[in-house]
């Protein structure tokens, strides 16, 4: 996992974003799927850009699939956002970075 980036799990996704205090940002992602690496280098930056302000994590859907079953997922990427532990936003696809810092700077302001 890169530099700032949790890589959450089944086993420690109640500590690491339903406990957590504060925004989270998860990718669900896998590996054979095309866009979710076109959309990792952003997820990487955004990690670094907002260190200290937000947490960002991945989780692996096919290894996690627990977690993935809880929300639903169907398509990925799958990214959502995370108020206090509670889902308050989701977006699907490879979108663009500018999206998603509007996503997360709203969810600071």
């Amino acid at each position: 996992m890169a530099e700032g980036v949790v890589e959450l799990s089944n086993a420690n996704w109640n500590k690491e974003v339903s406990e957590s205090k504060g925004i989270v940002v998860v990718d669900f992602w896998a590996v054979w799927c095309g866009p979710c690496r076109i959309i990792a280098p952003t997820i990487e930056e955004l990690a670094k850009e907002y260190a200290g302000k937000v947490k960002i994590g991945k989780l692996n859907t096919d290894e996690n699939s627990e977690v993935a079953a809880r929300y639903k997922i169907m398509g990925i990427p799958t990214i959502i956002f995370f108020r206090d532990g509670q889902k308050v936003d989701q977006v699907v696809g490879a979108v663009p970075k500018q999206q998603l810092k509007s996503k997360i700077d709203g969810l600071l302001a």
